[in-house]
């Protein structure tokens, strides 16, 4: 089943905001840093020690946030430091959606459904100017 939480971006203090997020509605919070994956030999040591994934979980609250990891091209800038996070268990599962969601080629920043070390990872910003990140299982 398909699910969707929002998604924050962070330019270094994801750490620090999820913390306090923590503070004030409480659960569960799980920070991993990008230097503790198998991900960090895809990005330069100076973001090693940067949020690769936080999750928060209280009651129905739940939130998703990670650190600004994208090229130079692509700064972060007031509106694209959210986004829609569709989670679901499989490939066909996520597909579908995916590629209703991205209208063909309209769309910005393309990744295409594909495998990472942590699972299924794709991601575009729709026509209306949304941005939508999907993360399935592993294989």
């Amino acid at each position: 089943m398909l699910k969707a939480t929002p998604f924050l971006l962070f330019e270094g203090n994801c750490a620090e905001a999820m913390t306090f997020y923590h503070e004030c509605l409480g659960g569960e919070l799980s920070l991993t840093k990008l230097g503790d994956t198998p991900m960090k030999n895809m990005f330069p040591p100076k973001k090693h020690n940067r949020l690769i994934n936080a999750y928060l979980k209280s009651g129905d609250i739940e939130i998703s946030a990670t650190d600004w990891m994208a090229s130079p091209d692509y700064d972060p800038v007031q509106g694209n430091t959210t986004a829609i996070y569709v989670t679901g268990k499989s490939y066909d599962e996520l597909k579908t959606v995916f590629e209703k969601l991205k209208d063909g080629d309209n769309n910005k920043r393309l990744q295409e459904l594909h495998e990472m070390p942590f699972g299924i990872y794709g991601q575009f910003y729709d026509r209306y100017g949304v941005q939508w990140i999907f993360k399935g299982d592993k294989s």
